[in-house]
């Protein structure tokens, strides 16, 4: 008898996590709807590709900040009352953002890297 609830808790949390994952895939396949593999190989490598990527990378987070602001603001107002998905889309925005922040580490600690280079 008690190993009925856990279990039935774990799979609803199992199911948000999927259903999170699944709107996550949604949001980052806005921008490649249709595109077959050798058409996005080709659009990588045109010029202005890598700003391109940043900024769509920077717009997911964004996004995806927005999404986890909108839903605590919507518990809290009473709206929800599903906790763990407000709180998967906090943490979700928040793993975002700290990656973010590595590539933008990496990508300054290159660039002294290159600017400091003898010619």
């Amino acid at each position: 008898m008690t190993g009925i609830s856990p279990t039935d808790s774990v799979m609803a949390m199992r199911n948000a996590i999927l259903q999170k994952n699944a709107a996550l895939r949604d949001v980052a396949s806005t921008g490649n709807v249709g595109s077959a593999g050798g058409a996005g190989a080709t659009q990588d490598t045109a010029p202005g590709g890598f700003t391109d990527a940043l900024n769509n990378a920077l717009q997911q987070v964004n996004g995806l900040q927005t999404q986890a602001g909108d839903a605590a603001s919507a518990f809290e107002r009473g709206e929800t009352t599903d906790i763990a998905a407000v709180m998967l889309a906090k943490q979700q925005a928040s793993v975002s953002f700290e990656a973010t922040l590595q590539v933008r580490n990496k990508l300054l600690s290159a660039y002294k890297d290159i600017m400091s280079m003898p010619v």
